[in-house]
């Protein structure tokens, strides 16, 4: 069996300042390679399945640099979703089950996370978010998310932060009335059912959110 993927795509990228003026932020490049490459080349294993990337800001540079792969596309150009509505408008795409998101504005050092997610999911969840403890985090200006219980489970907290990868099982956005809106407001829910669960990244991971991470990340990458 595999489990589908939705790498998002389309914001705005306005904390890059000059570097997102003419391109959208995922073709932003570090260490010689557009960001999105670094997150796609995760996906190139065995138990992904069908590849979705959502579109909105430069969406037509998007659309020719992703052109001849295997990829769909979900076409936000008419309104921003964020990233809980950009789910709920890819679900068509993406099938029934559980869906893998990842967000494409960071690089990683050691083992796949994907890989990671996919080994830990079970099916009692209802979402599971990879985190990672803060001495293994590059470039990333927050406090911090989540801390993690003895079951794996997650709860707001300073201790372990989010990493911009999960699985969720996107029939959980059903009931929410807004049209754009984050995933936060989905995990905040979900947490209240006990579904919402945690897994740690061995490696390192560095946030790239300004220009100013992007010497740091290349760092990390040792390049």
């Amino acid at each position: 069996m595999t489990t589908p993927i939705l790498l998002f795509a389309a914001g705005l990228g306005t904390r890059m300042g000059a570097l997102t003026k003419e391109r959208p932020k995922p073709l932003v490049q570090v260490a010689g390679k557009p960001l999105i490459d670094h997150a796609l080349s995760f996906t190139d294993i065995a138990n992904v399945g069908q590849k979705v990337v959502n579109v909105h800001y430069h969406a037509d540079q998007m659309r020719n640099h992703l052109a001849g792969q295997d990829i769909a596309i979900s076409d936000e150009t008419d309104a921003l979703l964020e990233t809980g509505g950009g789910l709920r408008q890819a679900r068509t795409l993406l099938g029934s089950g559980p869906a893998i998101t990842m967000n494409t504005d960071a690089v990683w050092r050691g083992p796949n996370p994907i890989e990671t997610v996919l080994s830990a999911w079970r099916d009692e969840m209802e979402a599971l978010l990879l985190v990672i403890e803060k001495p293994n985090v590059h470039g990333h200006l927050g406090k911090g998310d989540f801390r993690i219980d003895s079951d794996d489970r997650l709860h707001r907290g300073p201790d372990v932060i989010y990493t911009g990868v999960q699985i969720i099982r996107p029939e959980t956005l059903d009931h929410i009335q807004e049209t754009a809106f984050s995933l936060n407001v989905a995990w905040n829910d979900i947490a209240t059912r006990g579904g919402l669960y945690g897994v740690k990244y061995d490696g390192a991971w560095c946030d790239v959110g300004q220009p100013s991470s992007i010497p740091i990340a290349e760092a990390m990458l040792n390049v």
